[in-house]
């Protein structure tokens, strides 16, 4: 057995292969920390993708009443749950976190939503994520994701392939902006 650590190319090179698989690993082989699916949201766990969100958007120090005001926009519509546009992460059967896309091909496309789980936010599960919606985001014909960024979220979305092309306003807060993003899927 060999103790070579894999470089970055061979480890997103696996996290691509993986990610169209559905399983995607949050540690190397030898971690006690088991395979991450993915997979399409049921329309009942709605409720429960809700709540990661704004426990997740809490995770970058937001104020209670600013988590509040943030709930109409996180919060899942069942409807939404499609078996297409919203998939989990999820490790033995427990929610580590969503990506949800919206828009009409060619161009339309927006990432609506990609939130983890704060107790696993740095072990691959967004990356898996946001590479699953790219993926079916190209397969529905869409060629560019648009994403309204949270600040703290903006250094993920650069490091994937992102570029920033504007600011545009909360939907929250009068006065906030927030960066717009777009990432080329196909």
């Amino acid at each position: 057995m060999s103790n070579r650590q894999a470089g970055p190319h061979e480890c997103a090179a696996t996290l691509r292969r993986s990610a169209t698989l559905g399983i995607v690993k949050s540690r190397p082989e030898g971690s006690p920390f088991s395979a991450v699916s993915l997979r399409p949201a049921r329309p009942e766990e709605a409720p429960a993708i809700s709540a990661l969100a704004l426990r997740s958007k809490a995770h970058w120090g937001y104020s209670a009443d600013f988590i509040e005001a943030c709930r109409d926009d996180l919060t899942i519509d069942r409807d939404w749950c499609d078996g297409i546009r919203v998939q989990v992460a999820e490790r033995a059967g427990r929610l580590l976190g969503y990506s949800r896309i919206s828009g009409e091909p060619p161009r339309g496309g927006v990432l609506d939503g990609l939130f983890v789980d704060p107790s696993v936010i740095g072990q691959g599960v967004g990356s898996a994520l946001l590479r699953r919606a790219v993926d079916l985001a190209a397969s529905l014909g869409m060629r560019v994701l648009s994403i309204e960024s949270d600040p703290h979220a903006e250094a993920f979305y650069l490091a994937a392939g992102a570029v920033r092309i504007g600011e545009t306003p909360s939907t929250v807060f009068r006065g906030r902006s927030l960066p717009l993003l777009a990432l080329e899927v196909g």
